[in-house]
């Protein structure tokens, strides 16, 4: 699919940005990640759940980077520059704020789960 999109937008500075800044924090969050999973710090799930999240914010940090950078050349382009910066900003926030919501939904699962099964546990003691 990147390949499709990129072949047909090679003139595209912005998803060229977006690609590099995927690949080059994909690259570094995943040895990361894992390193701390051959030394037992974290799961290889955790480890494939932060690299997205990291090649993510990767992307747009990169993207709203470069994009900020081109603007701020510009004769009056400094607005430009800020919004782009902002929305930026705001999506990395996002993520967080999704992996936040999604971390608290499913550790609410889990805990819900291991209730359900010591109640059941306790009714079949009895």
């Amino acid at each position: 699919m990147i390949n499709t999109i990129a072949t047909k937008n090679t003139d595209n500075p912005i998803l060229r940005s977006v690609i590099t800044g995927a690949v080059a924090s994909a690259v570094a969050a995943s040895t990361v990640n894992y390193r701390k999973v051959k030394n037992k710090e974290i799961t290889a799930t955790q480890a494939v759940k932060e690299t997205v999240k990291r090649s993510s914010q990767g992307a747009i940090a990169t993207a709203a980077a470069v994009q900020t950078a081109n603007y701020l050349t510009q004769k009056g382009g400094f607005l430009k520059a800020m919004t782009t910066l902002s929305v930026g900003m705001a999506g990395i926030y996002a993520i967080e704020m999704l992996d936040d919501k999604l971390e608290e939904k499913y550790s609410l699962s889990s805990c819900c789960q291991k209730e359900k099964i010591e109640n059941f546990e306790e009714k079949v003691d009895e």
